[in-house]
């Protein structure tokens, strides 16, 4: 296990225990930076547009197409630092 990794594996768990709720566009922020690092791009099928939950989630998720993996989870440990600051 590398260093990010192990890194990123505690914001995961550090990110259920934040201070406050995030509001939802950084949850949306942090559920597409966990989507992209765990499983890189978003190639599902398009959400109706009345499922609004499932629509945001991929659109935020579609947003990060062609960001590394390494580079997503080093944005979600960065994101979680900031949140745990804050």
């Amino acid at each position: 296990m590398t260093d990010l990794t192990a890194a990123f594996e505690t914001a995961v768990a550090q990110s259920k225990t934040l201070p406050a709720r995030p509001d939802n566009p950084t949850l949306l922020k942090l559920y597409a930076l966990y989507k992209q690092a765990t499983e890189g791009d978003n190639t599902g099928k398009k959400p109706a547009f009345s499922e609004i939950v499932e629509r945001a989630k991929w659109d935020a998720w579609s947003k990060l197409k062609g960001t590394a993996p390494d580079a997503a989870r080093q944005q979600y440990i960065d994101l979680v630092e900031a949140l745990k600051a804050a």
